[in-house]
């Protein structure tokens, strides 16, 4: 498995961060992560962690993270928006360099296992879902959370059809005519312009499984602003965008609607018997 394919997007990303879409998309997962997290001081290893979003959004509520990254220009990013925060935010997170690739063998984790494992826009990136979710159950407690966002393939036709492009719709529609809705990993360029993976929600939810994980619940995001365009700037009235954000938490945590989300958000609880299998 390999998380280098988002290097190209990297940029796009970092300048992305302040417009609609991101802004929905990590508030939504801040208030669905809030349902199952164990309260504060409890720990937390972030997989992934990017520019640390959601690590400094936990510090700042007491818990002690351990924000794990590959990229240096990611943890730079990090480390800057660190700098800003009080000394006792600052002093609950730990920026290491390292990956899902090399969980296992960093010096800084030997041993240490966590309340709370998360692993959020990542798996879009790897080839194979399966080991990297190993590798994230081996680093938590017995009744702990793993905490995914993955990309959902189950929406993809419904994503071109918000963005009016419905030719790309129909093409996806015919694969899935063609290999069925179970069909195996899913490719497509996503708005970074990167090559990535879509996952479905039963074959995660089969590896949650393996990793000991019973999945507690699974939540839409996006599943209508998928369709504005990527440059779409925060709404200047605020009560407009919390509006967009209540309607898009109703829709994510909903049956039928949050099927519609263009990314996932799996939340599995690590149960009692014998550790992962490596």
């Amino acid at each position: 498995m390999t998380e280098a394919g988002f290097d190209a997007g990297r940029d796009r990303w970092l300048d992305r961060q302040g417009l609609l879409r991101n802004v929905v998309r990590q508030e939504l997962v801040r208030r669905q992560l809030e349902v199952h997290l164990a309260l504060p001081p409890a720990s937390v290893l972030d997989v992934g962690a990017g520019q640390g979003t959601q690590a400094i959004h936990l510090a700042r509520q007491g818990y002690e993270v351990v924000a794990v990254e590959p990229d240096p220009q990611m943890r730079a990013a990090c480390e800057a928006a660190l700098a800003a925060e009080p000394a006792a935010v600052r002093g609950r997170i730990s920026v290491l360099d390292g990956s899902l690739e090399t969980l296992d063998t960093m010096a800084a984790l030997e041993g240490r296992t966590f309340d709370a494992v998360l692993c959020h826009g990542v798996l879009m990136y790897v080839d194979d879902p399966n080991p990297a979710l190993r590798a994230l159950g081996r680093r938590v407690h017995v009744d702990g959370i793993v905490s995914v966002v993955a990309r959902n393939a189950g929406a993809m036709a419904w994503r071109h059809v918000l963005r009016g492009d419905f030719a790309q719709a129909r093409t996806v529609l015919d694969e899935v005519d063609r290999s069925g809705w179970d069909r195996r990993d899913p490719r497509y360029t996503n708005e970074l312009g990167v090559d990535c993976r879509a996952d479905s929600l039963e074959r995660l939810g089969a590896f949650f499984g393996g990793i000991r994980c019973s999945l507690e619940y699974w939540y839409g995001i996006r599943t209508f602003t998928d369709g504005v365009a990527v440059d779409t700037p925060v709404p200047e009235d605020p009560a407009e965008l919390a509006e967009i954000l209540a309607v898009e938490e109703r829709l994510g945590r909903t049956e039928p609607y949050r099927r519609m989300g263009t990314l996932m958000h799996l939340v599995g609880r690590r149960g009692e018997g014998r550790g992962p299998v490596l």
